[in-house]
């Protein structure tokens, strides 16, 4: 691991390009089972875990699994607080404002980049900081409705946090695998084997398998949802070699800019002035971090990946 070179080190931005391609074409395309068949998110869930076996296995196939209990270990930690953050979420909406719940969640990269700062001592600057904010803000005026009504706090707001942390947890423990010789292919099996075992519970939510719908309904759930387990990958990619207090607020801010471009293309909506304002904050945000990492001229984390010289996969 100690001898990435610095092209090997900075191919983050290449991978998070991908991401940002693939989540935010998933974007502009992923509520199409439910506007047209009324399709069930619980099943949404249930077909976007089958396909994290897609990339798991061209990840597996560039790298051999590691069988190490760490490895496990944090695998198993990234699975579970996605797969299970994504079924709080359903959750969530089933009960309280999507307008003040999607804004909630949109900021988990402000607990990734916290915990890599604290824990794995991620240096950032001033310009760094200044674009961290505004990707954030961006997050929130991406997800600001223009909906009113009745947003008193119950359920819902525990569960929005509790989703909040769960996937600023889950992309901290991605780069957290990848600084003890974790590869990549082996962090995504984990996550894919995680997101199967809970697609029981998903049944549950359901009350029993769901019928009644065209078998264009799975189709059209399976081919935008490959999109958003592909792009998973990338990030799981991305936050091996980058650092998490850049990666994860400039990709979460990136994807919704062309999530807004293509809405704009296809169905021909005109952004709201929140998401005008929004791509502003995240292009300008995230051109900040990119430019303030670039310009020290250091490895992401060519220092995180001393430890442990021995491991090998």
């Amino acid at each position: 691991m100690g001898r990435k070179t610095m092209k090997e080190q900075r191919s983050w931005v290449i991978y998070a390009s991908l991401l940002v391609a693939f989540w935010g074409t998933w974007g502009a395309l992923s509520n199409l089972p439910t506007q047209r068949y009324d399709y069930p998110d619980e099943m949404v869930y249930v077909i976007w875990a089958l396909t994290m076996l897609i990339p798991a296995v061209f990840g597996l196939r560039r790298e051999a699994f590691d069988r190490r209990p760490i490895a496990a270990w944090y695998g198993l930690i990234v699975g579970l607080t996605g797969a299970g953050g994504q079924l709080l979420l359903f959750q969530a909406l089933s009960i309280g404002p999507a307008y003040l719940i999607f804004p909630i969640t949109a900021l988990s990269p402000a607990v990734t980049a916290l915990m890599a700062i604290a824990f794995l001592r991620e240096r950032v600057t001033a310009l760094s900081v200044v674009g961290l904010v505004a990707a954030l803000a961006a997050l929130v005026f991406f997800n600001i409705s223009d909906t009113s009504g009745d947003a008193g706090a119950g359920t819902w707001l525990v569960l929005a946090i509790g989703i909040l942390i769960a996937w600023g947890v889950q992309a901290f423990f991605m780069k957290k695998a990848a600084t003890v010789g974790v590869n990549d292919g082996t962090t995504f099996a984990y996550m894919t084997i995680s997101g199967l075992l809970l697609i029981p519970v998903a049944f549950l939510m359901m009350g029993g398998f769901p019928t009644g719908f065209p078998w264009q309904a799975p189709a059209l759930t399976a081919a935008t949802q490959v999109l958003n387990a592909i792009g998973a990958l990338f990030l799981v990619m991305a936050l091996s070699r980058g650092k998490a207090t850049v990666v994860a607020p400039s990709t979460n801010a990136l994807y919704p800019v062309l999530t807004v471009v293509l809405s704009l293309v296809i169905y021909q909506t005109v952004p709201s002035m929140y998401a005008v304002i929004g791509i502003v904050l995240a292009i300008g945000g995230s051109t900040l971090m990119i430019y303030s990492d670039e310009r020290n001229g250091e490895a992401p984390s060519s220092d995180l990946y001393a430890e442990p010289k021995g491991s090998s996969t």
